[in-house]
């Protein structure tokens, strides 16, 4: 079984293939379900934002049926999705989750926001039952890198989310925020980083909408802004000159005939509108009105562009913090293998000892005195514990597997010194611990 991280972002795949393959909060554990069942998963995350949707597994069977199941479970036709889908597997997929994780395969290099959102989909999937031992030791791993990148880094500086993007480039469309009125649709954590630079930039007003009015109210009062219901977008639109939209909506929240009818009372001055929500809250249509400006979280790449020339160097340093995560999790995943090997030794060793103690137990009990009983508890457990090993190097020797004799020197912390002392000054027949039949006459 292997690691596999199979899915679609914002460098693979267009906003109108992503809003329909996105997978909405309350449906995050039943698709979790249905990708353990029908997919073969033995492990799972899903991670769904506005610029990915990636599906994080450790299975066998599953890569065969991961595209079939993402089409059957979404509204893409197959020869659409094969075309910009990913996958990668073992050491690239861990080495991918942690680029995720570090901001280093995000719209905007360095955004922060993208951690909290792994850690959801991984606390999702523990909720629902779909994370075991492999995945999470991989998640646990990611996130330490993640934040080695943060505070090793000049990516974490000054961090520059989708958020600040947003407002950068409103600022584009109207210089001087402060004689203006934005209404921002959705109230979560990209809204909240939305209200804060635009406060920030001293924005005149602001309008926070929701589904809920207290959360919208929780916002808006640390702003000095009003909250209003979703229902209320069509009164409040008229004020509005900038709108900016983040939900988890799949249907859109606002129409051409409600943003016509509120250009015709804004006397059509012009409006700047982002929808940075996948699906999309705002139709497409919107942007053919006249005296609209209406971009989508894809169009945020000029902006961007210009943030990724000033990171390069820290994202160099970050892809190398990488690299020796990926390398460390490697080795430790190749130590793990040895465990069982170690424990069945152990066990092994246990038992020999609990059969030579009982012998010696038997032996004081018969009147021996205790220092030849423990002479051959001492000779007889030593005698067992190295059979087997001294049979197989014979063997090894005698059939030129110089590779095996070497690694025993190893395993035995046996330096070159030892084997030209016992080559010098011992007679290898007279030497029992070498001897498998004086060994076996000894076990008595």
């Amino acid at each position: 079984m292997t690691l596999l991280a199979f899915g679609i972002n914002h460098t693979t795949a267009p906003v109108h293939i992503r809003e329909r393959v996105a997978f909405a909060p309350d449906a995050a554990v039943a698709a979790l379900m249905a990708l353990q069942t029908e997919a073969g998963a033995d492990e799972a995350v899903i991670l769904s934002t506005c610029n990915r949707t990636e599906l994080y597994l450790h299975s066998q069977r599953a890569p065969d049926l991961l595209l079939d199941w993402l089409v059957a479970h979404s509204s893409v036709a197959k020869e659409d999705l094969a075309e910009c889908h990913y996958l990668y597997s073992g050491d690239q997929a861990l080495r991918h989750m942690m680029k995720v994780a570090g901001g280093l395969d995000s719209l905007v290099l360095g955004e922060p926001q993208i951690l909290g959102q792994m850690k959801s989909a991984y606390a999702t999937s523990e909720e629902a039952g779909a994370l075991g031992a492999h995945l999470r030791r991989a998640f646990q791993q990611a996130f330490a890198v993640a934040k080695q990148v943060r505070t090793q880094t000049a990516i974490g500086q000054n961090p520059v989310s989708v958020a600040y993007t947003a407002v950068s480039l409103a600022q584009r469309i109207f210089s001087d925020l402060k004689q203006d009125t934005a209404l921002l649709i959705g109230a979560g954590e990209t809204i909240d980083l939305v209200a804060q630079h635009l406060n920030e930039q001293g924005i005149k007003r602001i309008i926070v909408a929701n589904r809920t009015l207290g959360r919208a109210q929780k916002l808006a009062e640390r702003f000095g802004g009003e909250a209003v219901l979703l229902s209320d977008i069509p009164d409040c639109l008229p004020r509005a000159d900038i709108v900016i939209s983040s939900t988890a909506s799949q249907l859109p929240l606002l129409g051409k005939g409600a943003v016509e009818a509120a250009l015709k009372k804004r006397k059509h001055k012009p409006m700047f509108m982002l929808d940075i929500a996948v699906p999309r809250d705002i139709e497409e249509q919107v942007g053919e009105l006249d005296d609209v400006y209406l971009y989508t979280v894809d169009d945020l790449h000029v902006v961007i562009e210009e943030n990724k020339k000033t990171r390069a160097e820290a994202a160099d340093h970050a892809l190398d913090i990488i690299e020796q995560g990926v390398t460390a999790f490697a080795r430790e995943l190749r130590a793990m293998d040895a465990v069982d090997t170690i424990k069945a030794y152990r066990s092994k060793a246990d038992e020999l000892r609990e059969q030579e103690l009982e012998k010696a137990l038997k032996l004081l009990q018969g009147g021996t005195a205790p220092d030849k009983a423990l002479a051959q508890l001492a000779r007889n457990l030593t005698n067992k514990l190295l059979h087997a090993p001294t049979t197989a190097l014979r063997e090894a020797s005698a059939n030129g597997e110089y590779e095996t004799v070497r690694i025993s020197h190893r395993l035995f912390a046996i330096t070159e010194d030892d084997i030209e002392q016992q080559s010098g000054l011992v007679n290898p027949s007279e030497n029992t611990a070498s001897n498998p039949h004086n060994a076996n006459e000894s076990e008595t």
